[in-house]
């Protein structure tokens, strides 16, 4: 099975560095082929060119070989995992940019027109989504909506095919103690079991 592990964070030795270590040693460790970027480390360019903003159009090649190395591996993974915190209700820049310039038409989805139905092109599945936050989940959901949970699960990856998708917050982590923290990564390595799981039904 070929994962990849996508972290989005840049501060080293951030708690999210921490998840993304515990879920690429998991997956390894179960005989995984995982494909694991930091994407801020990487220097990955989030910008998107104007080429690339067509929807309906197959992209052509791109021009950056960073994003033409993405669009290649993401459409042959068979799950993926997303390791992010909540700023401002969104993912961290870089990891919208990753979205934009490597979910483009003709890899992550296809569209006949610019008001049809999306057909997901993306072999993965399935995904595990992992975010870290400082505000209260109850003030989150009443007061902002969970606006995270509407852009993986609802906008962006049932729109690439993604079906399956499991998401796991850790909070507050501006708080937490070396115990919680330690019970996090736990939950996460379990989670990243789980979403082998998920792929053979044999095996759970």
């Amino acid at each position: 099975m070929r994962v990849g592990v996508y972290l989005a964070h840049p501060r080293g030795g951030s708690f999210n560095h921490a998840l993304f270590e515990a879920v690429v040693g998991e997956l390894r460790g179960r005989g995984c082929d995982v494909v694991a970027h930091d994407l801020c480390a990487e220097g990955f360019p989030a910008g998107v060119a104007a080429e690339e903003t067509g929807t309906v159009e197959a992209a052509g090649r791109a021009g950056d070989p960073q994003v033409a190395l993405h669009r290649g591996e993401v459409a042959t993974l068979d799950a993926l995992v997303f390791v992010h915190p909540n700023w401002w209700g969104m993912p961290p820049a870089v990891l919208v940019g990753w979205v934009q310039r490597v979910f483009v038409p003709g890899i992550g989805y296809k569209l006949g027109s610019a008001e049809g139905e999306p057909a997901g092109l993306l072999r993965a599945g399935r995904a595990l989504v992992l975010n870290t936050s400082d505000t209260p989940a109850e003030r989150e959901a009443s007061e902002f909506g969970d606006p995270l949970e509407r852009v993986w699960r609802a906008c962006v990856l049932p729109y690439v095919g993604v079906v399956d998708v499991r998401r796991v917050v850790f909070r507050t982590v501006g708080d937490s103690g070396d115990d919680l923290r330690a019970e996090w990564l736990a939950r996460a390595r379990r989670e990243a079991a789980a979403l082998l799981d998920r792929a053979d039904p044999s095996r759970s």
